[in-house]
């Protein structure tokens, strides 16, 4: 393990009080791995942000299939993102509507393109987007 170093800090007592209600239900066993986990975090996220960090994630949307050719133009996409597409599961949640989860893998940028052209189909009703950056290894 690297060495770390100990650093100090200065808080309201409100805000502390807050900060280790939240550690204890979140499961941390000391304040320290809180306040790592939290940097991390927001290194990553601003690595996101920055639209050039390689990332793993899901799209997942849900569809009507009996909405035009909604179906047809997301397999064209999936047949045409092979780069950043790993895997893709199916649901049929109804008779009418469809669910796919996505697993993504590619350049933040890349990915956010791809799940941008999904949920503007006609027909996707809802689409989410959920990355992880690799950089998280921090």
């Amino acid at each position: 393990m690297e060495k770390v170093v100990r650093v100090g800090i200065s808080l309201d007592p409100g805000l502390l009080t807050r900060f280790d209600d939240l550690i204890k239900g979140e499961g941390y066993t000391n304040r320290s791995e809180a306040i790592r986990d939290l940097i991390r975090r927001r290194l990553a996220e601003r690595d996101v942000e920055e639209g050039n960090s390689e990332v793993v994630g899901t799209i997942t949307m849900v569809y009507d299939h009996h909405s035009g050719d909604v179906t047809d133009r997301l397999l064209h996409l999936q047949h045409h993102h092979l780069d950043v597409i790993t895997v893709s599961s199916h649901l049929h949640v109804d008779e009418r509507l469809c669910m796919e989860a996505v697993l993504v893998r590619g350049r933040y940028g890349e990915v956010r393109a791809l799940f941008n052209e999904i949920k503007s189909l006609k027909g996707v009703l809802k689409a989410d987007l959920s990355v992880t950056p690799l950089s998280l290894r921090i």
